[in-house]
């Protein structure tokens, strides 16, 4: 989780196409600050690690819309989107997006669940109480699938491979390529595949990142993807992490801890 959250910190002052495509720029700025990205992603992991371990699918959807709409609500102006903050105010029922928010906010599932089967089972989970459109659902999926893989051992080839084999993703073209063209755009199928890539050509976990921002967009949500697959690569240094928990408030602070201490 520490991967996705300073991958949002880290991206946030150039969302928008605010950046100039380099590699080159300051890691930390006084702009640089967490987003919804961040808020989805610790409100996710609460409520994955709130519930009980023989929760059903109906209970770990109650779970995740109770703690969404609780952290939303404290951080309302954190930069949802249009049709996710109707979901925080009215009724919260799934509106068939396809947006990249359901892949931001899913990198505990792959830490806080040990087999690949549970991790994709609950990364629908997390994406289908708001993004249930197919390609939302399967963002959600593949970046969780690619976390648990890179955790668990597996090279950057073999993540590679089944991405593209079980997701159907596309990740032929380069950084080099991608980046001249790609400008900001929100949806799963157009992160997801490019994120992958920044982590694939990345070097260490902060050429993952530099990688990602270079490539503009959405880049804290871009970021935070990238960073969440390089986390379970690479690791994050104990810098890295102060400097992540520096950042948050206290009350976000308080659940990434009790997270670290969970996953050990």
């Amino acid at each position: 989780m520490f991967g996705a959250i300073l991958g949002d910190i880290i991206g946030s002052p150039y969302e928008f196409d605010r950046g100039n495509k380099s590699k080159e720029f300051p890691l930390f700025s006084p702009d640089s600050c967490f987003t919804d990205d961040t808020v989805m992603t610790i409100a996710v992991a609460e409520a994955f690690m709130s519930s009980a371990p023989d929760s059903t699918d109906d209970e770990m959807r109650h779970n995740l819309i109770t703690s969404m709409r609780k952290y939303g609500k404290l951080y309302p102006n954190a930069g949802y989107g249009g049709r996710f903050m109707v979901w925080l105010n009215s009724d919260p029922k799934p509106y068939n997006s396809f947006g990249n928010g359901s892949a931001m906010r899913v990198s505990s599932v792959a830490w806080l669940y040990n087999d690949i089967d549970t991790v994709r089972r609950m990364a629908r989970l997390s994406a289908d109480v708001t993004h249930n459109h197919p390609e939302g659902i399967k963002g959600a999926e593949a970046t969780a699938s690619a976390i648990f893989l890179a955790r668990t051992g597996h090279g950057k080839a073999e993540i590679k491979t089944y991405i593209e084999q079980e997701f159907c993703y596309s990740l032929n073209r380069t950084c080099d390529e991608i980046r001249p063209a790609y400008f900001h755009v929100e949806s799963c199928q157009e992160t997801v595949p490019e994120a992958t890539t920044a982590f694939l050509e990345g070097n260490n976990f902060e050429d993952v990142i530099r990688t990602a921002v270079s490539l503009g967009g959405d880049c804290d949500t871009l970021t935070a993807i990238a960073g969440s697959i390089a986390e379970g690569f690479y690791g994050v240094s104990d810098e890295l992490k102060a400097e992540c928990k520096n950042r948050l408030s206290p009350d976000l602070l308080s659940v990434l801890e009790r997270y670290e201490e969970r996953i050990g």
